[in-house]
């Protein structure tokens, strides 16, 4: 069931995230967004809020491990209590390894490895104490195949599948009922493309997203599909991604 549960949503300020903070709360959820900009996220907030949902929000730079934090315990204040954390947040700085963008490998692992550990690190305690939660990440088809010029974002989104296995192999054996799922999306159209600063990289990636993508809400219903599933009943991974595009 959807209705009433407490979710936090990284990464709300646009995109999936967005899309997911909107459908979620017309299906009855309680939202808490997070992002780095304010007005973005003030603004989806009030659009929640007028459709008669709730919402709450608060920046958030999930490079840092306090602001984490500071989110679950936002939506404890607010809402009494939390049932998921969407670690959606993400960059995908793409180039060839020979282009050697340094700093872009560093921020990557920072925001996409970093970021999701911080959030476990946060809300984790509150799950095992209540012996209930649910953990959802957006990895990428990149974190199932390898991808010329997706590296590191790739490497990074391969770990979040590692990652998050383990975290529903080690909640089974410890009896904590802590529920996962990964997304793989292909092309969904997002402000990702924004962040590729590689002149060759970014033509390609505008081409292919320009001829195969599709909206953000599509991953948006996915997301739903996996809450709504009974407490008993864990969907680990979904791919997801534009019939026309051959991954």
């Amino acid at each position: 069931m959807i209705q009433d549960k407490v979710v936090i949503v990284t990464g709300a300020s646009s995109g999936i995230g967005e899309a997911t903070a909107r459908l979620l709360a017309s299906k009855g959820a309680r939202v808490v967004l997070g992002a780095r900009r304010e007005d973005q996220l003030k603004k989806l907030a009030e659009a929640i809020q007028s459709a008669g949902g709730q919402a709450v929000y608060q920046v958030l730079d999930v490079t840092d491990p306090a602001d984490n934090t500071r989110i679950v315990e936002q939506a404890q204040k607010a809402f009494g209590s939390v049932d998921v954390m969407f670690l959606n947040a993400g960059i995908m700085p793409t180039a060839p390894l020979s282009a050697l963008k340094t700093d872009e490998w560093n921020q990557t692992v920072d925001v996409n490895i970093k970021g999701v550990l911080h959030g476990v690190a946060a809300v984790l305690p509150t799950f095992i104490r209540q012996k209930h939660g649910h953990i959802i990440t957006t990895s990428s088809v990149a974190g199932l195949k390898a991808y010329p010029g997706g590296a590191v974002y790739g490497g990074t989104k391969w770990f979040v599948r590692d990652f998050m296995e383990v975290l529903r192999i080690e909640s089974a054996q410890e009896g904590t009922n802590i529920r996962t799922a990964t997304i793989y999306p292909a092309a969904i159209k997002t402000e990702l493309l924004g962040g590729i600063s590689h002149p060759g990289s970014a033509e390609a990636m505008t081409a292919l997203y320009r001829q195969h993508g599709i909206s953000a809400d599509r991953v948006a219903s996915v997301v739903a599909f996996a809450v709504d599933q009974p407490d008993d009943t864990n969907i680990t991974e979904f791919t997801v991604g534009p019939t026309t595009q051959p991954w």
